[in-house]
Formats: structure tokens, sequence, C-alpha cells
């Protein structure tokens, strides 16, 4: 069984539906697929919700390890995604020599402002949280009580880890980053981290044909 959870946003919500959709269709393998949703996190993710935290999922991301009882490999991606290959691929990635594998970007953002006038925020190794393969054994230092604790520097720069060896690196189609990344035609995974086709500004963004073609394919699997 591969373990994906999906951070959860209301405001993205179709966006949480139809990657789940993309996962399943292509899927060679049993997928089980966990919504972080805040509601159901109550007592486990106590902290405040910080003026710069974009979403709801900034910092439950890293509670994955402990929902999954530190046992396994378990996929963790931000809700605003579509994913164009068997899940199962990117699972036959994981190297348990690593505590967590990302792809690692070289993200400076130029703009200040994100979708729904949110802050975007600049930081080392910026993206590299939104799509990550946890070791869940050797991720124990991400509890509860640090999750809740930690500055978002200190989770998002992977400062929990005892070296950055830890870390292992994915190929970057894995996360493609709309917008930011040179335009391609074989991305594994495409993530529009400025917005997606489901906002009117982002209608006609690289990759927002194969979004609404996933979105249709899912309704007609819903009426059918």
């Amino acid at each position: 069984m591969i373990h994906v959870f999906v951070g959860f946003d209301p405001r993205e919500a179709v966006a949480y539906s139809v990657l789940g959709h993309s996962i399943h269709a292509r899927s060679s393998a049993p997928v089980s697929i966990t919504p972080l949703m805040l509601s159901q996190l109550k007592g486990v993710l106590t902290r405040e919700r910080h003026p710069l935290q974009s979403t709801d999922f900034s910092f439950s991301r890293f509670l994955t390890p402990h929902l999954s009882g530190y046992a396994g490999w378990s996929v963790f991606m931000d809700c605003d995604m579509l994913v164009l290959d068997d899940i199962a691929n990117l699972y036959r990635l994981c190297d348990d020599r690593y505590a967590v594998m990302v792809v690692k970007h070289h993200h400076v953002p130029k703009e200040t402002v994100k979708f729904l006038g949110e802050p975007q925020s600049k930081y080392e190794k910026k993206n590299w949280s939104s799509v990550m393969l946890f070791n869940n054994a050797r991720c124990r230092a991400l509890s509860p009580e640090y999750v809740n604790t930690a500055s978002g520097l200190e989770l998002h720069q992977f400062k929990w880890l005892e070296s950055d060896d830890l870390i292992g690196a994915l190929p970057d189609r894995w996360n493609h980053l709309v917008g930011y990344n040179p335009p391609r035609r074989d991305a594994s995974l495409v993530h529009y981290t400025l917005g997606g086709p489901y906002f009117d500004e982002y209608r006609d963004c690289e990759y927002s044909k194969e979004w609404f073609a996933e979105r249709d394919a899912m309704l007609r699997t819903a009426k059918s």
C-alpha cells in the first residue's frame, strides 16, 4: 500500500479532489490518500496560525511521520498539484540511506504575493517541502510537540535533521513548478505553486488543459 498525505485547504478543495483522481487513475498499486484537514487534527496540531502562513497545511505536512506511526515510507504533497505518472514510480525511488527525499529546487520567487493575495515568502530550500518522501522511522524528531513549537524555517529548511546529507534528491520531473521552471512536456507531477487553473487568473497557465481534462474525467466517473 502506498500512503499519500495531501495538504488540504478548503479554498482549494476542488484542487484536492482533482489531484486525488489523478493519483488513483494512474496508479498500478493500491493507494490510500489522507487529507490533512485541520478539523481532523484538533489536539494534535495546536499551534496558532502564523501571519506568513499561506495555506492551512504549511505546518501540518510535518505530522506525516507521526500519523504514519513512524513506520514505512509515506508521501506528502501539496494539494495544488496534478500527478501525470504512476505514483508507484515515485515510491520506487525510496532509498533507505535517507530520512526524507525531495526535489532540490533553487527557487527564489520574485513576487511578494501569490494566489488569493497570500504572502510569498523567500527562504533557502523554498518548495523542497511541497513534495516529500518520508522515511518515517528516521523522522522521529517530527513529534507533535516539535511541530507545534518549531519555527517555520526550522521545519521547511529541514533543521530537524542532523545533516543535509540525510536529504535525498528526487528527479525534478516529480515537482515541476509551473511559472518558474522552464516549460516541459514530460512532468510526472505538476505544481501550480503560483495558482492553479481553478483560479480565473491562472486558467491559461502551463498544464491547464491537462488539469481541466482531469477534472472532467473525474466528473464523468462520478456520474457513471
